[in-house]
């Protein structure tokens, strides 16, 4: 999403918004809602909440606050899988 290339599915990490406006990781991909796709890295996520890119994406605000939580679920992800 931020960066704009093309990856696997899988090097991607899908987030999701629910009915209530909360934002959450989609590591199944399975979850109901709007999703977007971002790479997992914490510079294309940071990127994209600078261009507003998850707003528009998600279309709703997404504060830093719900960043900082994403990142930390997504590093504890990828430290798991290792």
């Amino acid at each position: 999403m931020s960066c704009r290339e093309m990856k696997p599915k899988r090097e991607l990490i899908r987030l999701t918004v629910s009915k209530e406006n909360l934002v959450s990781l989609d590591p199944g991909g399975k979850m109901p809602g709007r999703g977007a796709y971002v790479c997992r890295s914490r510079k294309c996520i940071e990127d994209a909440l600078k261009g507003r890119r998850l707003d528009r994406g998600l279309k709703c605000a997404v504060g830093q606050d719900v960043v900082s939580r994403l990142l930390e679920e997504m590093e504890a992800m990828d430290a798991k899988e290792q």
